[in-house]
């Protein structure tokens, strides 16, 4: 418990110091969009080619791994979607729940966690995880909210309209181009190296102040988006790695495999939901508060899972 904290504590402290400088005044309110922007535009897109060039392919053919975790963050995403759109929502904002849902924490709390329970050999199934949601779930999402964002609704008009944007979207652009450099088998030189790495590392910690900035603007909170806020915080937390076990014993994975699948799908909300969210303006009160809640209750759920999945004491010995 007290490691998990220990990994856990930055986090909270990244969302102070931001709520504590707008409280104080040091930080305006211009500065959420503006910071997220420079997330958006520079530090998240250097992470994803970062992590998409330096893909290792045949490492990472772990196919019952993909197949337990990939659907399960799949079902989750569609399904919370469906059941958003249902209740109201547009296209675009029910993206945004999807991702609420299905969208794990791995970079910033699923490489510490696993590496403190299961070493070395956990690294691989960490970056599988980790491409699969930031890259295929992100990309899902952005795609559905660009849709959603046109006003137009010929098909034909429509699809081109989508796809200059998409076209557009450096969040998009990077992996892709990633992937692209990481086909040719060159290695990057040092320095663009360690410019992506330094660059890459910002946008998680600045996403989290830029979180706090937001937390400190006085607004109401209406009891519907508080009561929309735990319900998928309890998405994250309890129903993705519920799920993400089920298809693991249907898929016959390895009870090792499965377990790191099921802390990795049981990781709080990430912080890629809420740049999506004010990169489109659209509504983040609910997310910033899945955000913060499913990160406090990851402190009780992730120590249970390790007991239930019988990882408690992997890696753990000296």
């Amino acid at each position: 418990m007290l490691s998990i904290l220990s990994i856990v504590a930055p986090i909270f402290a990244l969302i102070a110091s931001g709520y504590a400088a707008r409280k104080i005044g040091v930080m305006g309110q211009p500065a959420v969009a503006e910071l997220n922007r420079f997330v958006v535009y520079l530090a998240l897109p250097a992470l994803l080619f970062d992590v998409m060039a330096h893909a290792s392919w045949s490492d990472l053919a772990q196919p019952g791994f993909i197949g337990a975790f990939g659907l399960a963050c799949g079902l989750v995403f569609y399904a919370t979607l469906g059941l958003s759109l249902i209740a109201g929502r547009s296209l675009a904002s029910a993206s945004i729940e999807g991702l609420l849902g299905a969208y794990a924490n791995t970079a910033y709390i699923g490489f510490p966690v696993l590496l403190m329970v299961f070493g070395k050999e956990s690294l691989v199934p960490i970056t599988i995880a980790s491409i699969l949601t930031v890259c295929v779930l992100f990309a899902s999402a952005i795609v559905l909210i660009e849709i959603g964002s046109q006003s137009e609704r010929r098909p034909l008009r429509l699809a081109l309209k989508v796809a200059g944007s998409l076209t557009r979207n450096p969040l998009l652009i990077a992996p892709v181009l990633g992937v692209a450099y990481g086909a040719t088998g060159l290695g990057l030189p040092v320095a663009a190296d360690t410019f992506l790495r330094l660059l890459g590392g910002a946008a998680s910690p600045l996403a989290l102040v830029v979180i706090g900035l937001f937390l400190a603007e006085p607004r109401p909170v209406a009891a519907a988006d508080a009561r929309a806020a735990a319900a998928l915080a309890t998405v994250k937390l309890i129903v993705h790695p519920a799920l993400t076990w089920a298809l693991a014993i249907a898929l016959s994975v390895p009870p090792k495999l499965t377990a790191m699948a099921v802390l990795l799908a049981a990781l709080p909300t990430g912080t890629g939901p809420f740049m999506l969210a004010e990169y489109y303006r659209l509504p983040a009160v609910v997310t910033s508060a899945v955000i913060l809640i499913s990160t406090i209750g990851a402190l009780l759920t992730l120590p249970l899972l390790m007991l239930a999945t019988g990882s408690s004491g992997v890696g753990l010995a000296p």
